[in-house]
């Protein structure tokens, strides 16, 4: 049976997500493989027993360090949402240690998890996507004159970070200012987007070299003003109906974007990619290359639709590292 590192945690708002999401991975994995958590924050890097024990963990050679042994690991299944489990950081210390991992590449994950990067890259493939403008922390900006070129509403938001910490919906020029620092708050970088009409919509891919999964798509209907964190993670304040309500040729196109940008970019593992639907079709938003496990995540759901276990599903992209 082979030993599997759950690596959760991380350095983001996204940590509890993280945890929820491996205890979810571990679940569906139980009596498949041996499963520890591997809980890091910042330089902290540990596992909890049962009992509530911590022990360390040796970064040198990726090894947890017990009473009366050392614990080595097969592969690290990566479920640690934004940094650094999401922007290449963990992945290139994989890459050192020589510890096989699910998730995309160092650089394939540090490009995705830069939204405006991403978008400038896929961009010149054709993808279809709305413009956007990026402002560092610390540079001049003339609010009304970015207000005046995305249109209003829009939306600002982190440049590098996930389920929806940050993001406000800008309606008048007056709430520019306490956007942009809400989302500085999570990054030295914002984004600034046009507001697009339509319907947002999420659809998971996999592919290994023995099967790909091009996931039934979700349509995403929040009872807020868009799909934030509350939106994403309380029952009841969002409605995430698998499959998606659209006809037959829009949900091809979907899976069909969502299928090329994976190989354009290189991905590995799961991955999620979202889009806009509009009156023009639909118009890519960003791609999450670790997404969420947990019970109220969409790539479970969508996995129960389309008809795979979540056990499959997981030991797929692990046995796929061997």
């Amino acid at each position: 049976m082979r030993t599997i590192a759950i690596v959760a945690g991380g350095n983001s708002s996204e940590y509890p997500v993280s945890v929820r999401s491996a205890e979810g991975v571990v679940k569906a994995l139980e009596g498949k493989y041996r499963t520890y958590i591997i809980t890091i924050r910042n330089t902290d890097w540990f596992w909890e027993d049962p009992k509530g024990r911590v022990f360390s963990f040796d970064k040198n050679d990726f090894t947890l360090v017990l009473d009366d042994q050392r614990v080595s690991f097969d592969a690290a299944f990566i479920a640690i949402h934004g940094n650094p489990g999401e922007n290449g950081l963990l992945q290139g210390y994989f890459d050192m240690t020589g510890i096989p991992y699910t998730s995309c590449d160092a650089f394939v994950s540090a490009l995705t998890f830069n939204k405006q990067a991403c978008k400038l890259y896929l961009n010149e493939y054709g993808i279809p996507m709305t413009g956007g403008l990026l402002l560092r922390k610390g540079q001049k900006y003339d609010a009304a004159g970015i207000v005046k070129q995305t249109g209003l509403p829009c939306f600002v938001k982190p440049n590098a970070s996930g389920s929806s910490f940050g993001v406000t919906k800008v309606k008048e020029t007056a709430e520019f200012d306490a956007a942009l620092e809400h989302a500085f708050a999570e990054g030295h970088e914002v984004l600034v987007e046009s507001f697009m009409k339509g319907t947002e919509v999420a659809c998971g891919v996999v592919k290994t070299r023995h099967r790909k999964i091009i996931m039934p798509v979700t349509e995403i209907v929040p009872k807020k003003e868009f799909f934030d964190y509350e939106a994403k993670y309380t029952d009841g304040f969002s409605d995430e109906i698998t499959p998606a309500r659209m006809p037959e040729e829009i949900i091809s196109r979907i899976q069909e974007l969502s299928s090329e940008i994976y190989d354009i970019l290189g991905c590995r593992g799961i991955v999620r990619v979202d889009f806009i639907v509009t009156d023009d079709g639909p118009q890519f938003l960003e791609i999450n290359t670790i997404p969420g496990m947990t019970p109220e995540s969409i790539i479970p759901r969508q996995a129960a639709v389309f008809g795979i276990s979540q056990t499959d599903l997981y030991s797929m992209v692990i046995e796929d590292l061997f």
